[in-house]
């Protein structure tokens, strides 16, 4: 491939200036655009990094923001759950412009590399049956399906979905070998 035309991406965190914000506006525009969801799901993720951005612990907690050639295409967000050795996944995106460069696979593997050095003994996320692509990524990760039950949200009805990682048991899980295009965030409460 010729120099010109290699894209350069990175992962980082997210520390930057503007990034919150444009985690909450891509989540909304790209879910309306994909899925046909309201302002609802903007509302979530909103709450979501409004909740990290106010008040997360940086020994515990992150957040990641994908960049191709300088330019936002993607996020995750590491928190912690509701047991001491439990963290969350949450709002993993890959907009078009980044898909198909394995960034929602490297996303997710930076975020279960923290958690591990955070201590962290179990990963939970909740997701919707229709984010096929982001479902894929998990269960290549080792995530199990623990439970399932429909909803109606975002103007929608969904199947919502609870998916568990033991860390323990996937130390040394490999990531997946490939990335399918369109990676949809895990839409989680």
């Amino acid at each position: 491939m010729p120099q010109q035309d290699r894209k350069q991406a990175v992962i980082r965190r997210a520390d930057r200036p503007g990034d919150l914000g444009w985690v909450v506006m891509a989540h909304g525009e790209a879910y309306a655009r994909q899925f046909g969801w309201n302002t609802d799901f903007e509302v979530l993720v909103a709450k979501i990094v409004a909740d990290y951005g106010a008040a997360h612990d940086p020994a515990r907690e992150a957040g990641w923001i994908a960049e191709v050639d300088g330019r936002r295409v993607g996020c995750v967000f590491l928190v912690a759950g509701d047991r001491p050795k439990m963290a969350r996944l949450r709002i993993l995106l890959v907009t078009p412009e980044g898909r198909g460069l394995r960034l929602g696979t490297r996303l997710v593997e930076e975020c279960l590399a923290f958690a591990r050095e955070a201590g962290y003994e179990q990963v939970t996320l909740w997701t919707n049956d229709v984010l096929t692509a982001a479902r894929r990524i998990y269960q290549g990760f080792g995530f199990t399906l623990t439970d399932e039950e429909r909803h109606r949200s975002f103007g929608h009805d969904l199947v919502g979905q609870n998916w568990t990682l033991d860390l323990h048991a996937t130390a040394a899980n490999p990531a997946p070998a490939a990335e399918v295009a369109p990676t949809a965030p895990s839409a989680d409460a």
